[in-house]
C-alpha cells in the first residue's frame, strides 16, 4: 500500500469510533473496499487510487447521520472529504473522488456520472444483499427496536417507502438492489446474493407460518 492510501486509511478510520453501528461500521468500508477490488478487475480503465479513496471515505458521516447530528452523511461526507484532501497527494482526483461519495447513497436522488462512482455506488448495494445485508438489515432494524415481522402489516400494505419492519425492509429496499447495479460485473454479483435473500425469505415465510 502507498504512503499515501495508507495515510488516507488512518484518515479515514478515525471517523469510526465505538458508538458505530455494526450495520455501518469500520468493517463495512472493508467488505465494500473488497467488493470494489473485485468488480475493479473487470474495469481496468477506472482509477484505482480514485475509488479506493471514495470507498476509504464514502461513509464518515455516517455515525453523525445516525446520531441525529447532520441530515444527510452522504452530502456531508463530500464536504468533509474536500477538505481532507486539500494538500494531499491525491488532491488532483479532489472532484472525482467527492463526486462519488456524494452519490453513493441509495436514497439520493444523484446519479453516479464516472465508472469509479458506478463502482462505488454498486460495491456499497452489494454489501447490502446477501448474508451480510440480512444479518446488517436486521442488526440496524434491532438497533432502533423495530419490529422483526408484523403478520397484520405485509409488505404490500406497508406504505412506508423503506418498511416498517425489517421482514418489509427486505422486500421494498433489499430485493430491488439489483436492479440499481451500474455495471455488469455488479450485475452479476447482485444476482447471486439476491438469490440468497430469496431463500432466506421463503424459509422466514415457512417457518412464521409453522410449516417448518
Amino acid at each position: 500500500m502507498s504512503d499515501e492510501m495508507a495515510t488516507l486509511r488512518s484518515t479515514a478510520r478515525s471517523y469510526f469510533d465505538g458508538t458505530a453501528s455494526p450495520a455501518h461500521d469500520w468493517h463495512h468500508v472493508q467488505r465494500v473496499e473488497a467488493l470494489a477490488d473485485r468488480l475493479l478487475s473487470a474495469y481496468p480503465d477506472a482509477d484505482e487510487r480514485t475509488l479506493r479513496a471514495a470507498v476509504l471515505l464514502h461513509d464518515i458521516g455516517r455515525s453523525r447521520e445516525d446520531r441525529g447530528e447532520i441530515d444527510d452523511h452522504a452530502r456531508w461526507g463530500a464536504r468533509e472529504a474536500r477538505d481532507l484532501l486539500a494538500g494531499h497527494a491525491l488532491a488532483d482526483r479532489t472532484e472525482d473522488i467527492c463526486h462519488a461519495i456524494r452519490v453513493h447513497r441509495y436514497s439520493n436522488d444523484r446519479r453516479p456520472e464516472t465508472i469509479e462512482a458506478k463502482l462505488l455506488c454498486d460495491a456499497d448495494n452489494l454489501d447490502a444483499l446477501g448474508a451480510v445485508g440480512i444479518a446488517r438489515c436486521f442488526t440496524y432494524g434491532g438497533e432502533r427496536g423495530g419490529v422483526i415481522y408484523d403478520p397484520d402489516n405485509p409488505p404490500g400494505e406497508d406504505e412506508r417507502p423503506d418498511g416498517s419492519t425489517q421482514y418489509n425492509h427486505l422486500h421494498k429496499k433489499i430485493l430491488d438492489l439489483p436492479d440499481r447495479m451500474y455495471t455488469e460485473a455488479g450485475r452479476e454479483i447482485a444476482a447471486d446474493r439476491r438469490e440468497f435473500v430469496d431463500s432466506f425469505i421463503a424459509r422466514f415465510d415457512a417457518e412464521v407460518s409453522g410449516r417448518r
